[in-house]
């Protein structure tokens, strides 16, 4: 079984860049998730496997369903929230955390780390199979007509006269479910409620997403700098020797 990690519901904001105190700049997403709220907890005794279940946002008390307003009726001046999601966690980590309270970005996360961001693609519509697939057009030469961007043929012999399933072909592109793993968690403000991302974040501008520990990668974020002065380094070492070689 794949380790558990925690994490919480948010919304791409956009894009902005942040400098280093070395001076570096670095482009990254800003994500909205400083606004989860606790609403219940699901235990391995009584629901057989351990979560919590988070708000987030507010919804107009006109657009909210009758389960939902029985559900933040049980909870202490908190709102129906606009997207509710569940994030599974082990069980010792239930007691961290406390129902009906909002959820510290500190808490959770940890500036310099790893984070993993699951959210809805961007969709493209009806495409065809050059965008979609990277087939190559036909030659636009002598004898060539009205066949530049096709498919081409999609049929088989008699045997098995059909087309095979899995078969390259157009149709809608993008807007499905999407996991980017180890992207770099620049900063967290806990005070605004923001996460600063490095790295593609799946999904347009005000698309929810949910921001997760990375699973597989859990060290420290090496920034390009660090990369830059050890090549530098090994440059420097290199030069000398292959003066020496010269002479």
């Amino acid at each position: 079984m794949a380790t558990l990690r925690s994490g919480l519901v948010g919304k791409k904001l956009g894009m902005t860049q942040v400098f280093t105190a070395e001076g570096l700049r670095i482009g990254v997403t800003v994500i909205d998730a400083g606004h989860c709220i606790v609403l219940g907890k699901r235990t391995p005794d009584k629901n057989g496997y351990a979560a919590i279940r988070l708000g987030y946002g507010e919804k107009p008390l006109r657009l909210a369903t009758k389960p939902q307003l029985g559900e933040v009726s049980k909870l202490n001046n908190v709102a129906p929230p606009r997207r509710i999601r569940e994030i599974r966690l082990d069980p010792a980590q239930l007691g961290d955390y406390e129902v009906g309270a909002k959820v510290a970005l500190s808490k959770v996360f940890k500036p310099g780390t790893y984070v993993d961001v699951i959210g809805q693609s961007k969709g493209k519509g009806f495409q065809g199979v050059i965008k979609k697939h990277h087939m190559a057009a036909s030659v636009n030469s002598h004898g060539t007509h009205e066949f530049f961007r096709h498919g081409g043929s999609i049929g088989c012999r008699l045997t098995p006269g059909r087309v095979h399933k899995g078969k390259r072909m157009t149709g809608h592109m993008g807007d499905v479910r999407r996991t980017v793993q180890n992207l770099a968690l620049i900063e967290v403000r806990d005070d605004e409620g923001l996460l600063l991302v490095r790295g593609a974040v799946p999904g347009g501008k005000n698309g929810m997403v949910i921001v997760k520990n990375a699973v597989k990668r859990t060290g420290a974020v090496r920034l390009a700098s660090d990369g830059e002065e050890t090549k530098a380094k090994k440059g420097a070492a290199k030069k000398p020797a292959a003066a020496a070689k010269k002479k």
